[in-house]
């Protein structure tokens, strides 16, 4: 029986339908391609069993002058830093109260304890820390008062309830003596407001193109009604912070201590003039040591005060090595500079020897060149934005972004980059969360990618990964709402939030998904004629699979699947499921079809001592085949 090399081309090509993309794969999961060949993913395993609080969208590592190594996580409810295996709570205070101005009141037999500050600027699941209380009498002792609570619900403009917790975060029910109202020296120091785990469209009027998304809305959302997004850069071995659409934070590595002090707004820093109080993004320039806040609250028309309220393409700036001085005079070098082309800036990179920013339509690029214009600000190009504030990427080759209908590059110029998989992605992405959207650098592999929404899903659960040196694209599922390549650590970091638990992960470690089996692993082939041009039916009887396998598993299997069909428009039929393991030889199969389709995928249904360290790399596999009879 002559043999078929099943040998396909490298990359998933979904562009076309399964038969034009003969010679190719059409799908898969949690595979990339490495010099030609699809093989399984890297695996991923938990950090820390230590974990943070709500969905984290940012991360950005740096080390301070004693090599210390910090880890900064921007969540939708905290802002964190990690040394060594703790996660810090650093979010900035907005407001402490006086002495006196809070007071509880309890039910018996409730754990609901109402809370009385007049005017309290909070909302549900903002927190808050009270100290100075005392016990109400009975089981709310002063202890259970004094301590981090969670807002659980607004009563109105002056009240709200938490529910009493221990120490360990047991519940605490009130009973007939807690009559008290927690004496009159209890204090709140309320934390910034939480923001949104979704996108709310319609932020204001204009804020999109003529007749796109929420064009002509007139109900401005602030950064607290909004999808929670961190941006942060170091500013020496110190960090800028920044809520989008909200506040301007600062910490001192070297002044601040971890565990007790937390961020503060860049106004209350000693000797700060008028600088942002808001802004839509934060970002250094490290040759020239600006920093910059893109969409900023302008100052007024003296030049004394901002004015609180966000111009969307603004880019302002402070004095050269002063983040404290901001009023622009003749012997400083603060400034600003207002972009013109599109309504809204959606975000910004470092990029060599410049700033890329984008807006809702075009991309500019913003280069250090001194006195008296301090920035020059060109417009690159006009008819391309960006997606979301987080789905550009700095490679080795250039900057890679996403826009609403393509993937783009900039090295000098802006090129479009032909996607093999471009309606699979775009054509299925959720347009409501697109903000979501977040590119990431794996340079190990020499890949990019985007972790994005699909269109029935509300957050992250697929990825799109184009190998930039190989030109190959692949595709998969996988929920990571984060991203930092290696650098400071030998392996890239993402993150995971699951009922407002998340977990920071190692990933590209070992071959298992943090302990347990990768399950649904695939790759599969586009259709391929059996006989010249399909003329004839041919029969199938034997496979020769070209597996490798690596890993630490000496008893690994996967499955190899054969499927067929006559007619492009007739559904695949799978015809059998052969185990391979590392000393198979060949498969006896049967089967009779113009059209084949290989597919190889982990075995889930031998889970454990077949799957758990597996790893595995497909090559050159034979069909062997003859003609057959129509009938």
């Amino acid at each position: 029986m002559p043999l078929v090399k099943a040998q396909f081309n490298p990359g998933i090509k979904k562009e076309g339908t399964a038969l034009t993309a003969k010679g190719g794969w059409f799908d898969a999961n949690l595979i990339r391609f490495r010099k030609g060949l699809p093989e399984k993913i890297g695996g991923w395993t938990k950090d820390t069993s230590n974990t943070f609080q709500s969905t984290c969208r940012a991360l950005h590592s740096w080390v301070d002058l004693n090599i210390t190594k910090f880890l900064g996580l921007g969540t939708t409810w905290k802002y964190y830093i990690q040394s060594g295996a703790n996660f810090n709570d650093v979010t900035p205070i907005r407001a402490t109260t006086s002495a006196g101005d809070v007071t509880f009141s309890a039910t018996n037999g409730d754990a609901t304890i109402t809370v009385a500050d007049t005017s309290h600027g909070a909302q549900q699941n903002d927190f808050v820390t009270f100290s100075g209380a005392a016990t109400l009498g009975g089981l709310v002792t002063a202890a259970v008062l004094n301590q981090e609570y969670q807002i659980a619900t607004i009563v109105n403009a002056n009240s709200y309830t938490i529910e009493a917790k221990d120490t360990d975060g047991d519940t605490v029910t009130a009973n007939a003596s807690d009559s008290g109202n927690g004496g009159s020296s209890v204090v709140g120091a309320y934390q910034i407001n939480v923001g949104l785990d979704d996108y709310v469209s319609g932020s204001g009027w204009g804020a999109n193109t003529w007749g796109d998304g929420t064009f002509g809305s007139v109900s401005p959302l602030s950064a607290n009604s909004q999808l929670r997004l961190w941006t942060h850069d170091n500013f020496g071995e110190d960090l800028v912070m920044n809520v989008r659409a909200g506040g301007i934070y600062y910490w001192d590595t070297s002044a601040k201590t971890l565990g007790t002090d937390r961020a503060v707004a860049l106004s209350d820093l000693s000797g700060a003039n008028v600088p942002p109080t808001l802004g839509l993004q934060a970002i250094v320039s490290d040759i020239d040591r600006h920093v910059l806040i893109l969409g900023a609250d302008p100052l007024n028309a003296a030049g004394t005060a901002r004015t609180g309220a966000i111009d969307p393409m603004l880019v302002a700036w402070c004095d050269q090595e002063n983040i404290t001085e901001w009023q622009p005079k003749s012997i400083n070098t603060a400034g600003s500079a207002r972009l013109s082309a599109g309504s809204s800036i959606i975000g910004g990179i470092r990029a060599r020897q410049e700033i890329l920013v984008w807006t809702d339509t075009s991309l500019y690029s913003m280069k250090f060149i001194g006195q008296p214009f301090i920035f020059s600000t060109n417009l690159v190009n006009e008819g391309v934005g960006l997606i979301g504030p987080k789905a550009m990427v700095n490679t080795p080759v250039g900057v890679f972004w996403m826009d609403k209908k393509g993937i783009y590059n900039y090295g000098g110029q802006v090129k479009p980059i032909p996607c093999d998989v471009h309606d699979y992605v775009f054509d299925d992405m959720n347009e409501n969360q697109v903000y979501k959207v977040h590119g990431f650098l794996n340079k190990r592999f020499n890949e990019v990618g985007w972790y994005y929404p699909s269109g029935s899903s509300s957050e992250i659960d697929r990825y799109v990964v184009y190998n930039y040196l190989e030109n190959v694209w692949s595709i998969g599922q996988m929920n990571r709402t984060a991203w930092l390549d290696e650098g400071l650590e030998a392996y890239p970091r993402a993150t995971y939030t699951t009922s407002n638990v998340g977990y920071l992960y190692q990933q590209e470690t070992g071959n298992d998904d943090d302990g347990s089996p990768m399950s649904n692993v695939y790759v599969e082939s586009g259709d391929f004629d059996l006989g010249e041009a399909g003329n004839d039916i041919q029969s199938v009887n034997e496979i020769i699979p070209d597996v490798q396998f690596t890993g630490t598993n000496d008893a690994s299997l996967i499955n190899c699947v054969l499927k067929i069909r006559n007619y492009p428009g007739d559904s695949l039929t799978t015809k059998s499921t052969s185990n391979i393991s590392s000393t198979t030889q060949k498969l006896n199969v049967r089967g009779r079809a113009r059209q084949v389709v290989l597919r190889f995928e982990s075995d889930d249904d031998n889970v454990g001592a077949y799957t758990l360290g597996l790893g595995f790399r497909v090559g050159a596999t034979r069909v062997g085949t003859r003609p057959d009879g129509r009938r």
